[in-house]
């Protein structure tokens, strides 16, 4: 396990070495896109208002504090189960060329093909940390499509050392959720196998 940091934009070298498991940290374009962003893109087509190309987005529906004067406040910013976005990430990422994909939970076939062909990568944020998250955002620059709500707005911050973000999807398409299942489901089926033996009594 290695542990690197990025700073926005993001190029193919920049992170064609880092692999699933490995720790990132990241300084610089960070903008929250969930459900709703990704379908008016990928199926009403409509051109997303902020540009993530080389940069990162992050599956969370934050709460910010509104300053007034078109100036904002991150209090909290956990990450969402990017699950939820896998029918729409592989056309997200093939139109935006997204370089960073945070969120929480693994994602699927569709995004281990987008990172593998475009070359991204899916990273995990620590569930729970919502709060300290926000401590990270140093800046909300811009905000679109608020018509959509707090939780569904397009929130472009400018992040320093935003992490540990953990790679669960790699450009080779490496899948860190997917291997493990296959490690902990025939480590489950040895302790079944011990169990069974020890309670065979039992009809």
């Amino acid at each position: 396990m290695k542990t690197y940091h990025l700073t926005t934009p993001i190029s193919d070298d920049d992170i064609k070495d880092i692999r699933i498991g490995d720790i990132v940290y990241l300084t610089g374009s960070l903008t929250t896109c969930r459900d709703v962003a990704h379908r008016r893109l990928v199926e009403e087509h409509r051109p997303l208002p902020v540009n993530v190309t080389d940069r990162a987005i992050l599956h969370a529906g934050p709460i910010i504090k509104d300053l007034g004067d078109g100036h904002y406040q991150m209090v909290a910013v956990g990450p969402t189960t990017s699950m939820r976005m896998e029918k729409f990430e592989e056309a997200f990422v093939k139109e935006t060329r997204v370089k960073l994909i945070v969120g929480k939970g693994g994602m699927g076939p569709g995004t281990e093909r987008a990172c593998k062909k475009y070359h991204a990568l899916h990273l995990v944020y620590p569930a729970g940390n919502a709060v300290y998250a926000a401590l990270h955002v140093e800046k909300i620059v811009d905000a679109q499509w608020k018509d959509l709500g707090m939780p569904e707005t397009l929130w472009a911050c400018e992040v320093k050392d935003f992490g540990p973000l953990i790679v669960s999807i790699d450009t080779n398409g490496d899948n860190l959720f997917e291997k493990n299942k296959v490690i902990f489901n025939e480590r489950k089926e040895a302790e079944i196998k011990k169990i069974n033996e020890q309670v065979k009594f039992i009809k």
